[in-house]
């Protein structure tokens, strides 16, 4: 050191000094891997695995949406408290249980059935003398050759069905004959022995060529609702005539069905038309399943007179 000045001289030897009692440092230190560049990242080895990058920290499910926006925005200023607490929102709707578990639909409540007010006429029952009425009735069906006898009152208080004064048809006239004989209240016996007279027996000679025999009956008297109602029958009052065929003097039986032969059909028609006035009541063949073999006649009571024909 000669020739340089002391000063300087001075100085080298200190930093000399220093440099000889400092430890040596390794010639390369490795590098943290999370804190490694992309470009250290490319340098390594293929065999060894990169790790990726950590996701920024999802919010827990318990923890609210508004935290993990917070979080978000810490550098942004954070908005003032509302002056009222937000009304907390409804607690969503539970999911329904499966279809295996869940209870079947209950039947709509039906509505009661309207009540049937009783007919007047299940109240009656004969009186200890025959009324007037029924004494006249008698004496007219005498006048026009009919053939009958009386029977015994039919009453059936739990059901309803009542004829005081019934009689027995066992003729409609003078050589005109109903098969079997039939049990009627005197009223409606009379009108179809008068319809018999009057409109059949003329029809069958007129339609037919020949005279009218005897007509063969399905049902009278029978003590029963009618079909699929709880109202009494026009039956069970002994008030309605089922006629099912008509007999010619020549042999031949016209049926009442619902697809006779053009000739008997014009009979048939001419009939049924003629009846609905007589009677308060005509059903056949078309009108419902009920009566599609036979002509259904009787004399139900209708207001102001009135008639039902089909």
């Amino acid at each position: 050191m000669a020739g340089l000045p002391l000063p300087l001289a001075a100085a080298m030897l200190f930093t000399g000094a220093a440099l000889a009692q400092a430890p040596e440092l390794p010639e390369s230190v490795p590098v943290p891997e999370l804190n490694r560049s992309q470009s250290a990242q490319k340098a390594a080895p293929a065999d060894v695995p990169v790790p990726e990058p950590r996701p920024a920290d999802a919010p827990k499910p318990d923890q609210p949406a508004t935290d993990t926006l917070n979080q978000q925005t810490s550098d942004q200023p954070r908005p003032e408290p509302p002056a009222i607490a937000p009304t907390p929102s409804e607690k969503p709707a539970e999911a329904e249980p499966p279809a295996a578990a869940m209870k079947p639909p209950e039947k709509p409540a039906q509505a009661p059935e309207k009540e049937i007010p009783p007919d007047p006429r299940s109240a009656s029952v004969p009186q200890e003398k025959m009324p007037e009425e029924e004494l006249a009735c008698r004496r007219r069906l005498k006048s026009m050759g009919v053939d009958f006898e009386e029977r015994k009152a039919e009453h059936d208080a739990a059901v309803g069905c009542s004829t005081p004064y019934p009689i027995a048809l066992k003729t409609l006239g003078k050589s005109l004959d109903i098969t079997p004989e039939t049990e009627l209240n005197c009223q409606m016996a009379e009108a179809a022995a008068r319809f018999a007279a009057n409109i059949i027996q003329p029809a069958a000679k007129a339609e037919l060529g020949a005279s009218l025999k005897s007509v063969g009956q399905a049902s009278a008297f029978v003590c029963r609702p009618r079909h699929g109602t709880g109202k009494l029958s026009e039956h069970a009052f002994g008030n309605a005539l089922d006629i099912a065929s008509f007999t010619l003097s020549d042999g031949r039986k016209i049926d009442v069905g619902p697809a006779p032969p053009e000739k008997d059909a014009k009979f048939l028609n001419t009939v049924r038309k003629a009846a609905c006035g007589p009677f308060k009541t005509v059903l056949g063949p078309g009108s419902d399943a009920d009566h599609s073999l036979h002509l259904h006649l009787d004399l139900a009571p209708r207001r102001n007179g009135g008639t039902f024909c089909q």
